[in-house]
C-alpha cells in the first residue's frame, strides 16, 4: 500500500511543479507576478527548460595551429631573465623591510608631543598611534611583497 502511494506521488510531482504565472502592471509601472489570476493581469506562457545539459567541449591542451613557438634555449634565457628580475626585486624588498622595521622601532621610541598654552609639554597619543599604525602597515606591506616574490621564484623551473 505504501509503495503504491509513493509511486503515485512521484508520478504527480512534475504536474505539481508546473504552475501558471500571471503578470500585472499597475498605472505607476509596478510589475506584480502571481500564481493566481490577477485583475488586469495576463497569463505568461513559459517554454519548458531543457533537462539535458549539452556536454562541455573538451579543451585541447595543444597550442592552436600557427601559434608561434619558442625554442628551448630562448625560453631558458627568458626564464633566467625573469628569475634575475625577481631576485633583484626580492633583494630590494628585503632592504625596504629592514628599513621599515627600523623606522617602526624609532617611531615607537619617540613619542609625539606638543607644547600647551601653559608652556608644558604633553603627549599627543592619537597622533602617535596613527604614526605607529602607518609604520606597521609599511612593515606588513613589505613582508607580503617578499612572500609573493618567494612564491613566484618557487614556481620557476
Amino acid at each position: 500500500m505504501k509503495l503504491g502511494y509513493l509511486l503515485a506521488m512521484i508520478s504527480l510531482c512534475p504536474l505539481l511543479a508546473q504552475a501558471e504565472i500571471y503578470k500585472a502592471v499597475d498605472a505607476d509601472g509596478h510589475v506584480t507576478y502571481s500564481s493566481t489570476p490577477i485583475k488586469g493581469g495576463k497569463k505568461i506562457i513559459l517554454e519548458p527548460l531543457p533537462t539535458m545539459v549539452p556536454p562541455a567541449r573538451a579543451r585541447s591542451s595543444a597550442s592552436p595551429e600557427g601559434f608561434p613557438r619558442v625554442d628551448g634555449a630562448t625560453q631558458k634565457g627568458r626564464d633566467d631573465t625573469r628569475r634575475k628580475i625577481l631576485q633583484d626585486e626580492l633583494s630590494t624588498e628585503e632592504k625596504l623591510l629592514e628599513e621599515a622595521r627600523q623606522n617602526l622601532k624609532e617611531g615607537e621610541d619617540t613619542p609625539e608631543v606638543y607644547r600647551g598654552k601653559d608652556g608644558k609639554t604633553y603627549r599627543n597619543v592619537a597622533k602617535y598611534e596613527e604614526k605607529i599604525q602607518s609604520l606597521k602597515d609599511q612593515v606588513e606591506l613589505h613582508s607580503k611583497n617578499i612572500e609573493a616574490l618567494k612564491t613566484e621564484l618557487s614556481k620557476l623551473k
